[in-house]
């Protein structure tokens, strides 16, 4: 099966987790010096300072007490009552978050602080979202992530199983698929803050027979976001598997978080109409 590059630029951009690093040369070592490798104890990932599993994990699980940390400086700003100064923190950090986050995603070499920065405004753009939210419908931030972990964890089962895979002609019906969606959500943006489109929800708060087509939209973007995982497990596995330098565990996070967040906030819109 050919392989298919992730669409998140925080592994395509990089030969790590493209398949496109060139794997070091071997040296010729004596007869002596194999006999020392052989006596030795086997050496972990932390021990050659090479990318694994673990590593990410850990990582991922950093970045998210700083956004959690900052998002709940945004949700109590926004909750139990909406204020002007839960909207600036919403604005600041979706423009923090989308400058940080574009910053990280085409850089070659990760940048703690710079990721960790991303995960700080995001935090606050997703805390303040989500008061906003909460106040309007009780309960909603809670079913939006287990919504969220539930569709994280089937996706790693499925994943860690074999029973999916990312392959090379999924992946570009997943991208011309980003893509159209990606030009409808500007375009409802435009309408909503123009308003040529009077709909709180935009577009997606037209109807067919009763039935909002936004959670029809919103149930098509979460099976993007759940591929967009899959494409995300196996640039990491590339990476540990191609013996990465450790330090781009924090690129493998980055790339998670970001799916994560998507994710999140699809299903709190899903939610939010549902119950509407």
């Amino acid at each position: 099966m050919a392989e298919a590059t992730s669409s998140n630029p925080a592994f395509s951009r990089n030969p790590v987790f493209n398949g496109k690093a060139v794997a070091n040369q071997t040296p010729t070592i004596s007869a002596e010096g194999l006999q020392d490798m052989y006596e030795r104890p086997s050496a972990t990932p932390t021990d050659t300072q090479r990318m694994s599993y673990d590593g990410v994990i850990l990582k991922t699980a950093g970045m998210f007490v700083v956004l959690l940390a900052t998002a709940a400086i945004g949700f109590l700003a926004n909750f139990p009552v909406p204020t002007v100064l839960g909207l600036g923190l919403m604005i600041g950090g979706v423009i923090g978050g989308l400058v940080f986050g574009l910053v990280n995603a085409f850089k070659r070499e990760p940048s703690v602080p710079l990721i960790l920065l991303y995960a700080a405004f995001e935090g606050l753009a997703i805390g303040a979202i989500s008061g906003f939210f909460e106040a309007q419908w009780s309960g909603i931030v809670l079913q939006a992530v287990l919504a969220t972990l539930a569709v994280f964890g089937v996706t790693l089962a499925l994943f860690a199983s074999g029973k999916i895979r990312a392959s090379k002609r999924a992946t570009k019906v997943f991208l011309i698929a980003l893509v159209g969606y990606g030009i409808f959500s500007l375009l409802n943006f435009v309408l909503m803050i123009t308003g040529v489109v009077t709909d709180p929800w935009g577009l997606r708060g037209a109807t067919i027979g009763g039935f909002p087509i936004g959670i029809i939209i919103g149930l098509f973007a979460v099976l993007l976001a759940a591929y967009s995982l899959v494409l995300d497990f196996d640039s990491i596995q590339r990476g540990v598997k191609a013996g990465a330098p450790r330090k781009y565990e924090w690129s493998g996070a980055f790339g998670l978080v970001l799916t994560l967040v998507w994710l999140y906030l699809e299903l709190l819109r899903i939610i939010a109409m549902f119950r509407n």
